[in-house]
């Protein structure tokens, strides 16, 4: 009994040490993670500022007709974001209205139809898109891609639906193989594989309870798909279409290869347009004089602030879902 009550002190400070080293160990743990976030806002507030500053002498200068105007020329100084705001915007929607659907779907063919055997090539092939470079993308869409739109597919569209109300000024020619819609093609290539992984991943993460009940019950593959994974899965769903919004959004060599790089708005999705991106990457080493290089700092804070924007709605999306869940 003596020997056991001489052990107990030489034990309660061990448990006490160990206490204190777990202590310490959160305490560290805690700093570090709430250091990495507050770097996160630090950086993102610098980057803000730097593009306030840098485009103010633009901003001050050109007032709200920086917005407004389609003209863009540096010999003049007279500059005018609308043609880049409209060509980053439109190429941006049209890019996600092809590959979102496209990218679900083979998400659903992986994860609900494929033989198993097949899964992992083809799962395997559509994330090695997303490891390409992007100015292969747009060597690829200049030299392949939009010689064969040119020749086949775009005066077929234009034949199409020519006469046709609203149509015919939307596909009207000529057909230069490049263009808005040419770069929108090829931005939905190089987004897909990311709604496709991001889709795929969180089809997986269903429990299968759910999915056997359903069909237990008779439900189709359609209706499984419909009423039990993308319910379960549409936050991250809207993750995915998220990021790659963001990225066709962002997207700079591709799009400046195949869009042709004209600043001014056209009706026909055949014209050539610019982005905000192809814009300063064409320009931005050009850029002499104060003024043009504030104009182009001033096109990347409207990227920043577009982008800002979206993300702000998808996240009200995203809210407005879960209480309409909950409730």
């Amino acid at each position: 009994m003596s020997a056991v009550q001489e052990a107990m002190p030489a034990v309660r400070g061990s448990r006490d040490a160990t206490v204190r080293r777990f202590a310490l160990t959160d305490a560290i743990f805690r700093a570090l993670t709430k250091a990495a976030a507050i770097l996160v806002l630090v950086l993102l507030g610098g980057v803000a500022f730097s593009l306030v500053a840098g485009s103010w002498p633009a901003l001050s200068a050109l007032g709200f007709s920086f917005l407004t105007s389609e003209s863009w020329n540096p010999v003049t100084e007279k500059f005018g974001a609308l043609a880049p705001i409209y060509g980053t915007v439109i190429t941006s929607a049209i890019a996600i209205l092809i590959a979102v659907p496209i990218g679900i779907g083979i998400a659903i063919f992986l994860t609900e139809l494929c033989p198993r055997p097949l899964r992992r090539p083809i799962g395997m092939a559509v994330e090695l898109l997303a490891g390409i470079p992007s100015i292969i993308y747009g060597i690829w869409g200049l030299f392949v891609f939009a010689p064969f739109l040119q020749t086949t597919v775009q005066p077929f569209i234009i034949w199409l639906f020519h006469g046709v109300p609203g149509l015919n000024n939307l596909f009207a020619g000529p057909p230069y193989g490049i263009g808005l819609l040419t770069s929108a093609m090829i931005l939905a290539i190089m987004i897909l594989p990311f709604i496709t992984s991001i889709s795929k991943d969180v089809f997986d993460t269903v429990p299968s309870v759910l999915k056997e009940s359903a069909y237990g019950i008779g439900c189709t593959t359609w209706e499984v798909t419909r009423r039990v994974v993308i319910p379960y899965t549409r936050v991250g769903i809207m993750g995915g279409v998220m990021l790659a919004l963001g990225r066709a959004l962002g997207e700079t060599m591709a799009v400046t290869f195949v869009i042709g790089n004209a600043h001014r708005i056209s009706s026909s999705l055949f014209a050539p347009a610019t982005t905000i991106s192809a814009t300063i990457a064409n320009e931005f080493t050009e850029a002499v004089g104060d003024l043009y290089t504030s104009s182009l700092v001033a096109l990347g804070l409207i990227l920043f602030v577009i982008t800002f924007i979206i993300l702000a709605i998808a996240r009200y999306m995203l809210m407005r879902i879960d209480a309409r869940t909950g409730a």
